[in-house]
């Protein structure tokens, strides 16, 4: 029998480890670590099911003297961790201890993690300063109050940590002082209760707070009446959790895909006997995506496996726009292009991105563009469509899928009826559009 097994058949008389707290005399978070441990003490965890998780400050240094998992990050993250480990394994009971430092900077994250029911309980070690740093006003002090960065008095009204977290959903919120004597039976309810649980626990920092304000724990109960803050049990409801209930839901729809699967049957023979790597580079905005679409389900009626990868800027209808397209007759397992063996080039914008490529290709590759790149510098072929000598007119929106048919056609992969069957199935409203323009394309080789 391991010794956590033996552990385990034994009452756990702490939780806490040999190690001495390193706070400062009279620091509240001494006082709360002392109440989480009579609080996991009541409860009797495995400690193996328990995760401390933390981020920076002073109460960041906590996780370390306790005999339980621990995870310690960013400032202000801890809940987003604690989000993450719960949702891997709901069956962990996940504790955040952070401060109200760290509550500010990771404000969003326990708005959502509240609002989604997430079964993780909250820690709130409430000095109204960043203690760690030097004393520095935080988004929980007081208007008034004195502190490193507020010299004068600090002009901001609090954030009311708990009726944030209350009105967008949470499970249970409680709040109090690091003096109460019934903290740990609330610390024992939120760590029991089976959702998104928040102790905002009001403390006394006597390094900074207590010494530039002349504050202490009469003065802090006076402020708490002051600012009309309810305490106590604020809010308690039975929600469902969400990972479990996450969980439950994947259960539904474990090994089924995301989407339909839409099978594809081939019509087409291609001319393919290797893997071959086509790029189109266009300008964004210059339906280039599309086209390669087109490109890429006409391969794949004709029997071959196709990916397609694209890059454009987030402007979305400016800029560049490239579409690599990777044809195979045998299974893709790597799509990306070190060096392409056919490259349609559009535009400017294109060739600004692509530069590389045409720096690598060879005389056994070909590019084919129009003739403002008539001088184009690379060692592969460049065949030059000149749609005037073909009678054929090249806008900015039927560019890209006019060369690329052409290309197409010379390139000799598959027939060009199965990209006009491409258009006809996959482009809906668009095909009495776009199939004049593949039927156009064979004016481009005459």
């Amino acid at each position: 029998m391991t010794q956590a097994h033996t552990l385990l058949l034994q009452p756990i008389e702490s939780y806490k480890n040999e190690r001495p707290d390193p706070f400062c005399p009279g620091c509240g978070h001494t006082f709360i670590l002392n109440h989480l441990d009579a609080a996991l003490t009541k409860l009797q965890l495995d400690p193996r099911q328990v995760v401390l998780v933390s981020d920076i400050g002073c109460v960041g240094l906590s996780d370390q003297y306790f005999t339980t998992n621990a995870f310690h990050g960013l400032h202000g993250r801890s809940v987003a961790y604690a989000t993450g480990i719960k949702l891997a394994n709901p069956d962990l009971k996940v504790i955040v201890l952070m401060g109200d430092g760290g509550t500010g900077i990771g404000g969003t994250h326990i708005i959502n993690a509240a609002r989604r029911n997430v079964g993780v309980t909250v820690l709130v070690f409430n000095n109204f300063n960043f203690g760690m740093t030097g004393g520095e006003h935080s988004v929980t002090t007081p208007a008034g109050y004195v502190t490193a960065s507020t010299r004068t008095g600090n002009l901001e009204g609090p954030l009311d940590v708990c009726a944030s977290v209350a009105v967008n959903g949470a499970g249970y919120v409680y709040r109090g002082t690091s003096f109460d004597k019934d903290l740990p039976d609330r610390m024992a309810e939120a760590i029991s209760y089976d959702g998104f649980s928040l102790l905002d626990i009001w403390e006394l920092c006597t390094a900074y707070f207590v010494v530039n304000n002349d504050f202490g724990r009469k003065e802090m109960m006076g402020m708490l009446d002051g600012l009309g803050m309810q305490a106590g049990l604020i809010q308690r409801r039975e929600v469902q959790e969400y990972a479990r209930n996450l969980h439950k839901q994947a259960g539904f729809v474990a090994g089924k895909p995301a989407l339909p699967i839409r099978g594809i049957e081939p019509q087409f023979s291609a001319n393919l006997d290797r893997k071959f790597h086509l790029i189109i580079a266009g300008s964004a905005g210059a339906k280039v995506r599309s086209a390669a679409k087109a490109v890429g389900y006409a391969g794949v009626l004709s029997g071959l496996w196709a990916t397609q990868s694209d890059d454009y800027p987030t402007t979305v209808k400016s800029g560049h726009s490239i579409s690599e397209i990777v044809f195979s007759p045998e299974e893709i397992r790597y799509t990306g292009i070190a060096k392409p063996d056919a490259l349609v080039l559009l535009s400017q914008d294109g060739l600004g991105k692509v530069r590389h490529h045409l720096a690598r290709m060879t005389p056994d590759d070909v590019v084919i563009t129009t003739p403002e790149f008539e001088s184009l510098q690379t060692k592969a072929r460049v065949v030059v469509l000149r749609p005037r000598e073909g009678g054929v007119r090249i806008t900015r929106t039927n560019r890209s899928l006019i060369v690329t048919a052409a290309a197409l056609r010379l390139l000799d992969l598959f027939p060009i009826t199965a990209l006009e069957e491409s258009i006809c199935r996959f482009q809906g409203r668009f095909a009495d559009e776009n199939l004049p323009v593949v039927e156009a394309s064979a004016g481009l080789l005459d």
